[in-house]
């Protein structure tokens, strides 16, 4: 009786713990998913149940290989420095997965390529990498447990990406209902490897993790040679600068729209940002409505809204209504909350002042007033989403585009106030 009154309050205890997930596993996870359901869904659209957006799959697929690059430096022919020149790379990559999904029709052809031959000829070279390196599987596999398991894990998930590469470069191969069943298979090869990756993480310290890799000598570069150098964007402000990205290639492309000059895909929008919120939830414990404390039920809203975002950018049309009143209210209610909650400390300071001065320093009054705008545009940015039609075309376009820009800035802000206290951190002490 006692074991049984207790059970409940463990499992209560271990869903709001703390999540130890890295962003490796995050996407991985969110890759598994991506497979899984596609793979689902594949059966009905082969009998004309469901409709099927090529374009709007496709650039989600490379938009998971953008963040990939970004946030790890992880490419899909292996692991690189994560320096500015790359970082660029997976910005440019990430636009072309944002440009296919919400401007169907042009670049149809380029993506699957794209993420075809990603698949193929990335399969191949990770899985030669695997057996050749002697960092991978010839040392994993002096070391009994999950080392051994990560190098089939590995080897699974290299051998049916060569195979999905394959389906994808040279469409009718296969029959769908084989495509849908591979594809399931690739889902649970992610699974695998992602409860790998992170019993490594747990298992193995990290000063034993980073022997295990080849190590590169550190130095200063000036000039255009910096951008070879290792970045210091932390994984906040690399996901921020996808946002920046999306809002302000959104804003754009909705201007084009409003001139009558391209089509739009809303579903591929909200897929889009859904996914983005799902990674900023399970690997920061970010969300639209403010910032929480990473716990395994966050984890599991993110995966929801993963799947919600994957199903969008599959199946256009099925979630549409239901994502805009969800995306709409999160960014009412989080404009609302961030505002009340920057400027509730400010009125109680008013009424009591305190004894001594505060000291105003310039980035932080930058900085507040870059997220008051940002609160107020993501209020109007909720309002266009649930009231389509309540102000001009043109004008939404332009406010998400500002929207955008000012993402941009926000970074910029961030990233100099982290140097700022780095350097502070790093200066020695002063004693007597």
């Amino acid at each position: 009786m006692i074991d049984e009154d207790k059970h409940p309050k463990k499992e209560h205890l271990k869903l709001t713990g703390e999540s130890d997930l890295t962003i490796e596993v995050v996407i991985l996870l969110i890759f598994g998913i991506f497979m899984l359901i596609f793979g689902f869904l594949l059966f009905q659209i082969h009998t004309g149940v469901l409709p099927y957006a090529p374009d709007s799959t496709y650039g989600l697929f490379v938009l998971l290989m953008a963040f990939q690059i970004i946030t790890m430096g992880k490419t899909p022919f292996g692991d690189l420095k994560r320096s500015w020149l790359l970082v660029l790379v997976g910005i440019i990559v990430g636009i072309l997965g944002m440009a296919a999904a919400f401007v169907p029709g042009y670049l149809s052809d380029p993506v699957r390529l794209i993420v075809g031959g990603g698949l193929l000829f990335g399969g191949i070279a990770l899985f030669l990498q695997l057996f050749i390196r002697e960092d991978k599987a010839w040392t994993w596999r002096k070391v009994s447990g999950v080392l051994q398991h990560l190098i089939l894990a590995c080897g699974l998930i290299y051998i049916i990406a060569c195979i999905c590469g394959l389906i994808t470069l040279f469409p009718g191969i296969t029959t769908d209902q084989q495509t849908a069943v591979i594809l399931i298979l690739f889902a649970l090869s992610f699974f695998y490897l992602a409860y790998c990756v992170q019993k490594v993480r747990r298992e193995i310290p990290l000063s034993h993790q980073e022997g295990m890799k080849s190590g590169t000598d550190q130095k200063q570069m000036n000039g255009v040679w910096q951008l070879l150098e290792e970045t210091s964007l932390s994984l906040s402000l690399s996901i921020l600068l996808m946002v920046a990205v999306l809002l302000t290639l959104l804003g754009i492309i909705l201007i084009l729209v409003n001139l009558g000059m391209i089509a739009f895909s809303q579903d591929g929008l909200l897929g889009m940002l859904l996914v983005i919120f799902s990674i900023q939830m399970m690997a920061l414990g970010e969300t639209p409505l403010g910032a929480f404390k990473r716990t395994w039920i966050m984890t599991i809203f993110g995966m929801i809204f993963a799947t919600l975002g994957v199903v969008s950018c599959i199946v256009p049309g099925l979630l549409t209504g239901l994502l805009q009143i969800l995306l709409g209210l999160l960014n009412i209610l989080g404009g609302v909350i961030l505002l009340t909650g920057r400027f509730l400390p400010v009125l109680a300071a008013m009424k009591n002042p305190p004894a001594a001065p505060v000291p105003q320093f310039p980035i932080l009054k930058k900085l507040n007033i870059t997220l008051t705008i940002l609160n107020l545009v993501s209020i109007a940015f909720g309002i266009s989403m649930l009231m389509p039609g309540i102000m001009p075309g043109m004008l939404n376009a332009e406010i998400i585009v500002i929207n955008g820009l000012l993402l941009f800035v926000l970074a910029y802000i961030v990233h100099t106030i982290d140097k700022i206290s780095a350097d502070l951190s790093n200066q020695p002490s002063v004693t007597e």
